[in-house]
């Protein structure tokens, strides 16, 4: 689009202070002319751009050309670019962004930024499991919060759907599960997005609170959820070997507590209720002994019985 060419242009010459037409048409792969064109609309439109004839000469912003892009140092552009690089997820937008990004710096902060972008790859799938895929209507909801408009959104939860109108205030990728905190007429709520059967934008404008705060609302939600999931806690011996792999199976649902008198570790595993608590101990057999509290003992107890009558011969 010639919009996105003459934004380009500007950024261009702003990194360099004065460009040939021709420069500018191998940089944004348009023709001589059509360079041309872009830049002499660029002056028609007040924007201070001349011509400087003569050897040497092109096309000048006035003013002087300035050293970065709004302010980058080197190292913050190298940031920038090892974290939009690694995180671009093939997406077409952000990797055409990049690229003008990458032209709109100064000559001497290309090579690293675009090094930078190169340098690392994120594979966010588990050895073993599949890569999971985006919801698709994530894009819409983006959408929405970003044109501040009120959505309709079909959802639907143990099996039953519903339909509400929602103020979309975020959206948060935990470990690629996407999640919208919205404003509904129940109030502030959390939703998964691969819950979400539909979205419809709507006309109206989204109401959002002036103070609200995606990171701390989502550290809320993020500290509600973590002690609904370690409502019932069990105080377990295991083997000093066995330890990392817990507390890799667990995470902070892990807790050390420290070493015990015949050489073991005691550790607290927590899960929501004493069943969930046993079936994830279970599969250790003997490597692990519960201490308490009793209720996860006798869940415990329940499981080798069932596998007793099961597979004994």
């Amino acid at each position: 689009m010639r919009a996105d060419r003459l934004v380009a242009t500007l950024l261009l010459m702003q990194s360099r202070g004065r460009v040939t037409a021709a420069e500018l048409a191998a940089e944004l792969e348009v023709s001589v002319a059509t360079a041309r064109r872009d830049l002499e609309a660029l002056s028609a439109a007040g924007v201070p751009v001349y011509p400087q004839p003569g050897r040497g000469g092109g096309w000048q912003l006035v003013g002087g050309a300035r050293t970065d892009l709004s302010g980058l140092t080197a190292p913050e552009a190298r940031a920038l670019f090892l974290l939009a690089g690694s995180s671009t997820g093939g997406e077409p937008e952000v990797k055409s962004a990049l690229r003008k990004l990458v032209r709109a710096l100064p000559q001497t902060f290309r090579a690293d930024a675009e090094a930078a972008a190169d340098a690392v790859v994120i594979d966010p799938a588990r050895w073993g499991q599949h890569d999971r895929t985006r919801p698709g209507v994530v894009t819409l909801l983006q959408r929405a919060v970003v044109e501040r408009r009120r959505v309709r959104i079909d959802y639907e939860r143990a099996g039953t759907r519903t339909s509400r109108l929602a103020d979309p205030w975020g959206l948060i990728d935990k470990d690629a599960v996407w999640y919208l905190i919205a404003g509904t007429e129940q109030g502030k709520r959390t939703f998964r997005v691969d819950r979400v059967l539909a979205v419809q934008l709507t006309d109206e404008t989204a109401d959002r609170p002036a103070d609200f705060d995606l990171a701390t609302a989502w550290s809320e939600v993020v500290g509600e959820m973590e002690r609904r999931r370690a409502a019932v806690a069990a105080t377990v011996l295991i083997s000093e070997t066995l330890l990392p792999v817990l507390r890799d199976q667990q995470g902070r649902h892990c807790e050390v507590d420290g070493p015990a008198p015949d050489g073991r570790v005691r550790v607290r595993i927590s899960a929501p209720d004493a069943a969930m608590v046993a079936r994830q101990l279970a599969g250790w057999g003997a490597d692990v002994e519960v201490l308490g509290p009793a209720s996860v003992r006798a869940e415990l107890a329940a499981i080798g019985a069932e596998l007793v009558r099961r597979y004994a011969s």
